[in-house]
């Protein structure tokens, strides 16, 4: 090994676990006001998670008593930031990761101590359609306590095709930018790209009230959000809010529409960072599905903007 690579690797190394200790010493420590929580957003908390996930996730688990959970998490990248790696990391889980990434075992293999739980590697672009075959093929289709599922595109429709309670918690990103009236996703188009799809890469996924609706026909409560406000959580009706969570307030949805992500491309696909609402007048031309009845209707985003006034 060159000095170099055994510098990194020790580095990384020292990183990963202070970054471990640090996230871990934190949650113990909160765990104590669980009981007194108000507002989901308040147990925000980044570790390995993209956003604050993490803390979220403890606090949901915590008070729905699930010490080991069983989880499937689709759009993970190579791990590094992932909603279920503090998870699989503290509890020796049992868990199913998908992404597209090509060589994805490896690149996991890379950054995780496989033996350290029981983590399945599945590397395959997900279709509308095809994730109950994948769920099925590594017996995950039932008992699952954890799911997440962030994959920039084709949420809603993927969500739409899986069974009722398909977990006790669900954690599904949406997009902020369509705002709190509209219900509405991205067409179901095969092999969804939002880079190519709009160059500002900011047409994608669906509506938080979308999601809502939907995941109500799945028999799940909408229960909040993170702070970065585009990551959803829901939990099975067999765990009732007034029980589990009798505390916890949700707002209107507004206020989780209300986000200040500045993420968007210029026409070269360069970050040029509209703010409020540039973002939506950005993608007004965009083709979505209004989701809200029986016979979907699409349209340009700007069609079903200018029903609402």
């Amino acid at each position: 090994m060159s000095l170099k690579k055994f510098f990194y690797s020790f580095f990384k190394s020292y990183f990963h676990k202070k970054t471990y200790m640090q996230g871990l010493s934190h949650l113990l420590n909160i765990r104590e006001k669980y009981n007194h929580i108000s507002n989901l957003q308040d147990v925000d908390y980044k570790i390995f998670s993209q956003n604050g996930e993490d803390g979220i996730i403890d606090y949901l688990l915590n008070k729905i008593k699930v010490d080991k959970p069983k989880f499937v998490e689709v759009g993970v990248g190579d791990y590094l930031e992932s909603n279920t790696r503090f998870v699989f990391e503290r509890t020796s889980a049992s868990g199913l990761i998908i992404d597209c990434m090509e060589g994805l075992e490896a690149q996991v293999k890379k950054n995780m101590k496989l033996w350290k739980g029981e983590l399945f590697i599945h590397e395959e672009m997900i279709r509308s359609t095809s994730l109950n075959k994948i769920l099925a093929k590594y017996n995950f289709s039932k008992n699952t306590d954890l799911f997440s599922l962030d994959i920039d595109g084709l949420d809603y429709w993927v969500v739409k095709n899986l069974p009722n309670n398909f977990s006790k918690i669900a954690i599904l990103e949406y997009n902020a930018i369509f705002g709190d009236e509209l219900e509405v996703s991205v067409p179901e188009i095969e092999m969804f790209d939002r880079k190519k799809y709009h160059h500002s890469y900011l047409c994608y996924g669906s509506s938080l009230k979308a999601l809502i609706n939907l995941m109500k026909n799945k028999n799940f409560y909408f229960i909040g959000t993170n702070l970065m406000r585009n990551n959803a959580f829901f939990i099975s009706n067999d765990f009732p809010k007034d029980k589990y969570f009798p505390n916890l307030r949700t707002y209107d949805l507004r206020y989780y529409t209300n986000s200040n992500v500045s993420e968007s491309r210029d026409t070269q696909g360069k970050l040029n960072y509209l703010k409020g609402n540039d973002k939506l007048k950005s993608i007004l031309d965009c083709e979505v599905v209004d989701v809200s009845g029986i016979s979907y209707n699409q349209n340009k985003l700007r069609y079903f903007i200018e029903k609402l006034n």
